[in-house]
């Protein structure tokens, strides 16, 4: 009686989720990214320039852990707050004009390049995470111990939120000096996931022979220090530092045109394009582009990620809808001509359309192979694609390149049975393809899906110190083990949800959903359906479901 429950719950919902999968996509507003805003402090120490960039808490939601500048969103008060002057080159070179096209698609609008709000933002955000505070007719500020006490008790106050710091400035005859910033380019968030920002950089020269100089307050900032940019580059190839693509461009061109000569490099930042993508490449080798599709929500993008520094290969292409292909195809080429990585072979982590559909067509315009799974091979030539050769648990392969990455194929079922996992032991990173996501969760869906599988691969991975998770959509997790624990705790606190709502004499999946799940969107409702089935079968296999 169950199984026979399980094949009819199967046979309905499929397209009556499919249909509100549609309504969905059409129905879904455009996204508008957050304003946000950022200072690069810079100096010349014995005729050495550095900046002064910090680590963000691991525990926070956006880019946790990772090393930035200061900064961070527009709020509502920073159109108030007193301010002088506006920043150098503010109205000057290219504003909406250098950013690549998948990383505008989708977007409603964006604001002005630059408005008061905006200064206000990089200059308050300056002074909660560094205390420096940017004040006109007040070179030394701080020079005197009482004044250093105020800006400390200024800053801690406003750190929890109980500053008016508007008010606190007008008070004091203060306003916030914009003419010593200038003007370094702006960037929008590519959509790795729901929370995008559209960030505007400032460069702020800080001569060490300033009364008062950077300190960190612990918190929402766990460290932060003055170093040379290419030493920063450095660390971040060689020492497991995550940071995001407009800080490595920066850094980039610091280092080799210091802030008077790269300010134009800043501004039009054409050479961090790749095709209509951007550049972003969380760790050395490691490229994504994240390309819209067809795939579950709250996703609309699947990451398709470029692997190696020379002999390279693409992992799931996606869907091949709209103009994918063309754009992926063309930012394989802009690669291959700017950064000498040349695609190899294609890869799929399993056979599902939001990863695999487009392989063929981009098989046969970049005239390589496509490797699987042999589980994902048997499914893909059922739909007529064969694959050119196939990857096994326990492979390695190793792209040639400067410098080289050995890759171990991992077979990962659970989500597919064909499902794969690319680890790089050295690099300290892997490829997770729908093992894990960045947010949202992972659909087990029988009888292609199954949790005990699902559970062991997590198990499995997790035993391996997998290092920082790629998946296939979302942004990166950047303490792979902790996240994969994380994820065997809610899976088993839900499948004891499951076995209490059912010892209570509940036999239908659909009436379980609403008791083990809050606030569940009704598109969601099929595929809430389709787990519990998958947490039902589990404990039954296992012996723990009263008859």
């Amino acid at each position: 009686m169950f199984d026979g429950c399980a094949i009819s719950l199967r046979m309905r919902d499929r397209s009556h989720y499919e249909r509100a999968l549609e309504a969905a996509r059409r129905d879904a507003p455009p996204v508008r990214p957050r304003a946000s805003a950022a200072v690069v402090p810079w100096r010349r120490r014995h005729g050495d320039l550095e900046v002064y960039w910090i680590r963000r808490s691991p525990k926070l939601r956006f880019m946790g852990g990772f090393h930035a500048f200061p900064g961070g969103r527009v709020g509502r008060e920073d159109g108030d707050l007193p301010l002088r002057g506006e920043p150098r080159g503010a109205a000057d070179g290219p504003a909406d004009g250098a950013l690549p096209e998948t990383v505008l698609a989708g977007v409603a609008e964006l604001d002005p390049p630059v408005s008061p709000a905006v200064v206000g933002a990089a200059l308050r955000e300056l002074f909660e995470e560094t205390g420096l505070l940017v004040v006109a007719d007040a070179a030394e500020l701080g020079r005197d111990a009482g004044d250093r006490r105020q800006l400390a008790e200024a800053r801690r106050s406003l750190l929890e939120e109980e500053l008016d710091l508007a008010a606190w400035l007008s008070e004091r005859g203060l306003e916030l000096d914009a003419t010593r910033l200038c003007f370094a380019g702006r960037w929008v968030t590519p959509a790795l996931g729901p929370l995008r920002f559209d960030n505007r950089f400032f460069l702020l020269e800080w001569p060490e022979e300033r009364p008062v100089q950077p300190e960190i307050v612990p918190g929402e900032i766990v460290e932060g220090e003055w170093i040379a940019p290419a030493k920063a580059r450095r660390r971040w190839r060689s020492e497991g530092l995550l940071t995001a693509p407009p800080i490595l461009h920066i850094l980039e061109v610091l280092a080799e045109d210091g802030p008077e000569g790269g300010v134009d490099r800043l501004r039009g930042p054409y050479e961090a394009n790749l095709g209509a993508y951007r550049r972003v490449e969380f760790r050395p080798g490691v490229l994504v582009f994240p390309t819209a599709t067809m795939t579950l929500p709250p996703a609309t993008h699947t990451n398709v990620y470029l692997l190696g520094h020379g002999s390279a290969v693409l992992v799931d292409p996606g869907d091949g809808s709209g103009d994918s292909i063309a754009d992926l195809s063309a930012a394989v080429l802009a690669t291959a001509n700017s950064l000498g990585r040349r695609v190899r072979a294609i890869w799929l982590t399993h056979h599902h359309r939001d990863h695999a559909a487009g392989a063929a067509a981009l098989r046969a315009e970049l005239g390589v192979p496509l490797l699987a799974h042999p589980l994902t091979g048997e499914r893909l030539a059922a739909s007529g694609l064969a694959i050119d050769d196939i990857l096994e648990d326990g492979q390695r392969v190793v792209l040639e390149g400067e410098p080289r990455i050995e890759i171990e194929v991992l077979h990962t079922p659970g989500h597919a049975r064909g499902h794969l996992a690319f680890l790089c032991r050295e690099g300290g990173w892997t490829i997770a393809g729908d093992l894990v996501a960045g947010f949202g969760t992972i659909v087990i869906d029988p009888p292609e899906g199954d949790m005990a599988d699902y559970l062991a691969s997590l198990e499995k991975l997790r035993d391996l110190d997998p290092g920082i998770l790629f998946p296939a959509h979302g942004p990166v997790l950047v303490d792979g083990r902790r996240a994969l624990d994380r994820y065997l705790v809610h899976r088993r606190e839900r499948e004891e949800a499951i076995r209490a709502a059912w010892a209570s004499g509940e036999r239908n999946p659909g009436a379980i959903v609403p008791r083990v799940y809050e606030d569940l969107p009704a598109v969601a409702v099929p595929l809430a359906e389709r787990q519990v089935l998958a947490h039902l079968q589990h404990l039954e296999r296992n012996g723990r479901l009263d008859s």
